[in-house]
């Protein structure tokens, strides 16, 4: 499994509107819902697991990025987006450090398993600093992929 593949480059967010945590985790779903990763009226229902699963300890794991995830039944496939700020969001992150990058996974309820690979994945690209940092310059939806396949290829490598 590769991150690209989990990715919708089109429900990309590459400077989020949102100043919040809540509003970000909104924007990111209902990006995923307008590109067709599940059916656009299961938005709020998604937002409210998202928001209800943060409650329960946040994803902002510190060095400037969150990855948001949750199994929900609307879900028929695991999809991933991306959701970058220039100017930070406070996401409660470990380090109280505000957040740069967001990275929502959304999974299947029956696939647990592969949730738990594709956290793995994400988390594994997300340790490197190099990709931290020039995933928080990307700028553009394209630069974003680009940067999520070079990643994708050195760990392959």
């Amino acid at each position: 499994m590769n991150l690209a593949d989990l990715i919708i480059t089109e429900a990309v967010v590459p400077e989020l509107e949102a100043m919040d945590r809540n509003g970000v985790i909104r924007e990111l779903v209902e990006s995923l819902g307008r590109h067709g990763a599940f059916d656009p009226s299961d938005c709020d229902r998604i937002v409210q697991t998202v928001i209800a699963r943060e409650k329960q300890g946040s994803t902002g794991f510190g060095k400037g990025v969150a990855v948001p995830h949750v199994k929900h039944a609307a879900v028929k496939r695991m999809v991933a987006t991306i959701g970058r700020s220039s100017r930070g969001v406070d996401f409660a992150a470990l380090d109280r450090a505000p957040v740069y990058t967001v990275v929502l996974l959304l999974s299947p309820i029956s696939d647990a398993e592969g949730h738990l690979a594709a956290m793995e994945k994400v988390f594994r690209h997300l340790q490197r600093d190099n990709f931290r940092r020039f995933l928080r310059q990307a700028d553009t939806r394209e630069a974003i992929a680009e940067l999520i396949a070079e990643a994708d290829e050195l760990q392959e490598g």
